[in-house]
């Protein structure tokens, strides 16, 4: 059995993926932020076992909190074989009318929030020679809609950042995973979405059925977050883990289309990219 860190284990799936761990017979450490959200994590992960479940208090977009729990985790519990940056939130809002506070906002927690996790849990892994470093981006993180300007452009980051740590750390046995959620049954939609003002009426007709939509939806979603965390076990660890883990088959179904509408656009277009190369140039390598 494994020591595991997750962050934002008060509700949705970063609790189900607490439970599901400590059911397997993990210990967990777990971050929250708020002192009434501790008490009823390490009251609801109890059934684990006595001393596997860790709760933590910890602002994941405070840098020197987030090595401070990393390193007394490890002190605590023992070197940490699995990390997933889970804490984020959603912003919802039309990309014209949200305040630029709110977008940094949400690139704080949802991009720097899990590299400052990742970056901190990192040293020991490399020095070990291994670890599986995660982080829940989305679904958002491979398609975009309407609406969700921030948060997609936050997950986007948090893609990226986490493709080019697996290539350079996978000559150490260590493993970098991103988990790619669909519509999952937990209050992402609900209580725990951050919603900007309306103030350009051009576009009612778009974004008001897709808000009215998302609310309808909220608590009746496709997603088991149980299951999530079964699926997440299921790679954890493992020498063949996956740089993607999609969850959801309505999360297959819309990272497929959007995947192929880039291709389109980078055949349609191939012509004219081409054609802004210097005949001598060097080819670089994507490796």
């Amino acid at each position: 059995m494994g020591n595991w860190l997750i962050t934002g284990v008060s509700s949705g799936l970063g609790r189900a993926f607490a439970h599901g761990a400590l059911a397997a017979g993990h210990t967990v450490a777990g971050t929250v932020r708020r002192p009434e959200d501790l008490a009823a994590f390490e009251a609801s992960a109890s059934a684990g076992g006595p001393g596997r479940a860790l709760g933590r208090l910890l602002d994941v977009t405070d840098d020197d909190a987030v090595r401070a729990v990393v390193d007394g985790v490890e002190e605590a519990a023992g070197p940490l074989d699995v990390v997933i940056a889970n804490a984020g939130y959603g912003l919802e809002g039309v990309f014209e009318e949200t305040p630029m506070a709110e977008v940094r906002a949400q690139f704080a927690t949802n991009v720097f929030g899990a590299a400052a996790t990742l970056q901190a849990a990192l040293p020991s892994m490399r020095r070990r020679r291994a670890g599986h470093l995660m982080a829940v981006t989305s679904m958002g993180g491979l398609m975009a809609v309407p609406g969700m300007s921030a948060y997609c452009g936050s997950k986007f980051a948090l893609e990226g950042m986490l493709e080019a740590l697996g290539k350079e750390v996978a000559g150490f046995g260590v493993k970098v995973t991103a988990i790619e959620p669909g519509s999952f049954r937990t209050d992402w939609a609900g209580r725990s979405m951050t919603r900007a003002g309306r103030s350009v009426t051009d576009y009612d007709e778009l974004f008001g059925p897709i808000r009215e939509a998302r609310l309808a939806a909220s608590g009746r979603q496709l997603g088991d977050p149980a299951k999530a965390a079964q699926a997440v076990l299921a790679v954890a660890g493992r020498p063949d883990a996956p740089a993607h883990l999609v969850l959801g088959s309505d999360a297959l179904r819309l990272v497929g289309a959007a995947r192929r509408a880039v291709d389109a656009d980078i055949t349609a277009w191939e012509t004219l990219s081409r054609s802004t190369d210097f005949p001598d140039g060097a080819q670089l390598s994507g490796t």
